[in-house]
């Protein structure tokens, strides 16, 4: 009889083991690297955004980083819970952003996000002991309440007041929403900033000119704790051979700064403003933000002379942006697969 019993608490704990296994699976991606690249840091990249498909270009970025340099990486999705589809206009629901407990890095690309007290109390959590941070493209303006909201966490809104004025983006990442600077057909090229250039910053290592489709958004004057990397202007084109409107001026599209909840605790931050899916086509954006994974972790000295490697790992073709326009019917297990 004991024998029986034991047998069926086994079968019963299999069952529950398959079950947790299988909602993993369902609601969010994970990467495993080898044991011969295994660096011991975990990373994990929430998507979510109605526009840049960030729920395409998080799973790439995250095979690079597992695949090429040993991080451990999970990727996070806006999940409608009535079909279980990534649903980027479904603002209210990121399974397992409790992960951020154990995560080493954050990689945010988010836009407009409601979510409840208990998502919100992993990312308050994680701020709170200084961990650092890459913010991409929408995550300036990454939340976003509905007035009469009673969230204990308004002050992350983009339109936060007081202490927290401009919310989480300028509060954390150094900037909020402020406008769209280049126009609907107009892409963005970069510039160099000439300090940071002769400084040698080591997230500019063998970073080539960023030709990217997405817009340069409008930026208020950064703050005296943020260093500007590359600055951006507006191009004729969407086109990766169109030139600079040299009728406008460049805004910053890359910066670094640390942020302080806490006092006597800060934290690493690394923000970019460009970052839509169609955008990391260009191999010196990618190889832009994975250096900057690398420096935000203190691994600086690491990056080569000619940055990191940034080979795709699997297919990788993305849509491009625009509102309503993202892949319907797709669950994160669609974004896992290595070549």
């Amino acid at each position: 009889m004991i024998n029986s019993l034991l047998r069926y608490i086994f079968v019963g704990l299999l069952i529950l083991l398959s079950q947790f296994l299988f909602c993993q699976d369902r609601d969010w991606i994970t990467f495993f690297p080898s044991s011969e690249l295994n660096n011991g840091k975990r990373i994990v990249l929430i998507s979510g955004d109605e526009s840049y498909r960030s729920e395409e270009s998080l799973p790439m970025l995250a095979k690079i980083l597992t695949y090429h340099h040993g991080f451990h990486t999970t990727v996070l999705f806006s999940i409608n819970p009535n079909t279980g589809f990534i649903d980027p206009n479904y603002h209210h629901n990121i399974p397992g952003i409790y992960l951020l407990d154990s995560a080493d890095l954050l990689i945010l690309s988010t836009r407009f996000r409601e979510l409840p007290n208990e998502q919100m109390k992993f990312l308050d959590r994680y701020l709170n002991l200084g961990k650092p941070i890459i913010g991409l493209r929408t995550a300036t303006h990454a939340f976003r309440f509905r007035e009469g909201s009673d969230s204990k966490y308004l002050k992350y809104d983009y339109r936060g007041k007081g202490q927290w004025n401009g919310g989480f983006g300028k509060k954390i990442l150094g900037e909020t929403w402020v406008s769209h600077h280049g126009l609907e057909k107009e892409g963005t090229v970069s510039l160099l900033d000439g300090f940071s250039e002769m400084e040698k910053h080591p997230i500019l290592k063998g970073v080539g000119m960023i030709y990217c489709p997405s817009g340069v958004y409008s930026s208020r004057r950064l703050d005296s704790s943020t260093k500007v990397l590359l600055w951006g202007a507006a191009t004729n084109s969407l086109y990766n051979d169109s030139i600079p409107v040299f009728t406008k001026s460049i805004m910053p599209i890359a910066w670094v700064r640390t942020y302080k909840i806490q006092e006597n605790i800060r934290g690493k931050v690394f923000t970019t403003t460009l970052g839509a899916s169609v955008d990391f086509l260009d191999k010196d954006l990618r190889k832009l933000v994975i250096n900057a994974v690398y420096w935000t972790l203190g691994f600086e000295d690491k990056i080569p002379k000619e940055g990191c490697k940034v080979p795709l790992v699997d297919e990788f073709v993305p849509t491009m942006y625009g509102f309503d326009g993202f892949s319907k019917n797709l669950k994160p297990y669609h974004f896992k697969k290595k070549k």
